[in-house]
């Protein structure tokens, strides 16, 4: 019989090499790993970029050990007792400004407050407030810069206004202004000052973003079978311009609780008998001559928690801007 030739790179369907063929092919494919190729989900479909950008931080140590560090500090904000079972406003002036010692290994302030046990449930009023404070300025500015940039025209033109006579007022500035005249010890004065002056930059990501995402084709197209302005934004601009808005405040996170570390010091923030980093900077200041040991335990708290959230939000940066893939 005469030889059958077929064109080059196919496989015959019938013989012993071709079923050779397809059973190697075959098992190739069970050999593959579930997630498929790079970029692609367990069934070989396209990561979202949600799911491309978690799977990228999964793998970054920046983000799994800044993210330990936040998750330790919301454990001893929310139940400080766990490690520390003391009474942070428990204090012997008769131990002022001892060193350490054995079950007080921070030793006392300048007050005979145990040191350790303040350090610990100060954690709880600066988480507060940092998260706090990040969320409504989160909301209100992602609001409010969302609907100039989508809506544009005169309601935009005001917000653009209103957000330079905000950015016109130095923080700490208005801080001593609007905070000197509230005697209230709790965290809401100083949440709502920050949200007052901080929502216009993330009002001005947030319109950036949403008119970017407007000029895209899937919003055109959205536009033209004939969706609501309502549906549009909630479904179509939203998720797609909602990542640097999370980027921003994951960063400004750790700033607000620098802010409020630096009103508490300046006594227009929280006030004793409140516990808080701010309040023992402050108190340990004079005597850091003679006790160095009280202002440098609650400050290296504050610093790695500042520098934590900053880490966090470097990286979720990363893993959300397509420009460094």
């Amino acid at each position: 019989m005469p030889e059958r030739h077929e064109p080059d790179g196919a496989v015959s369907a019938a013989g012993m090499g071709g079923a050779m063929d397809l059973a190697t092919s075959e098992a190739a494919t069970l050999e593959r790993a579930p997630g498929g190729p790079e970029g692609t989900g367990p069934r070989g479909r396209p990561r979202s970029l949600w799911s491309d950008a978690w799977h990228d931080l999964c793998r970054d140590p920046v983000f799994v050990g800044s993210g330990l560090v936040i998750l330790f500090l919301v454990l001893i904000s929310l139940w400080p007792s766990l490690i520390a079972s003391g009474n942070p406003l428990a204090c012997d002036l008769s131990k002022a400004q001892e060193g350490s010692m054995p079950g007080h290994p921070f030793g006392y302030d300048g007050q005979g407050c145990d040191v350790y046990t303040r350090t610990v449930y100060g954690a709880r009023a600066s988480v507060t407030v940092g998260v706090c404070a990040t969320l409504g300025v989160t909301v209100l500015g992602s609001v409010l810069g969302g609907l100039a940039g989508f809506f544009g025209g005169m309601w935009d033109a005001v917000l653009s206004r209103l957000t330079d006579m905000f950015f016109a007022i130095p923080v700490v500035l208005g801080g001593l202004v609007l905070l000197s005249v509230v005697t209230s010890n709790t965290v809401w004065p100083v949440v709502g000052f920050m949200v007052l002056l901080g929502w216009p930059q993330i009002s001005r990501i947030a319109r950036g973003s949403v008119i970017t995402a407007r000029q895209n084709d899937y919003v055109q197209a959205a536009r033209a079978l004939g969706a609501s302005p309502a549906r549009i934004l909630l479904r179509h601009i939203a998720p797609n311009a909602v990542a640097p808005v999370i980027v921003v405040a994951t960063i400004a996170l750790g700033t607000y609780i620098a802010l409020e570390a630096t009103l508490s010091y300046l006594g227009v923030g929280l006030k004793p008998p409140s516990v808080s980093w701010g309040i023992d900077i402050s108190a340990a200041s004079p005597y850091i001559r003679n006790a160095p040991h009280a202002l440098l335990w609650p400050s290296g708290a504050l610093a790695i928690t500042v520098l934590a959230f900053i880490m966090l939000g470097d990286a979720v940066r990363d893993a959300l801007d397509p420009r460094l893939r």
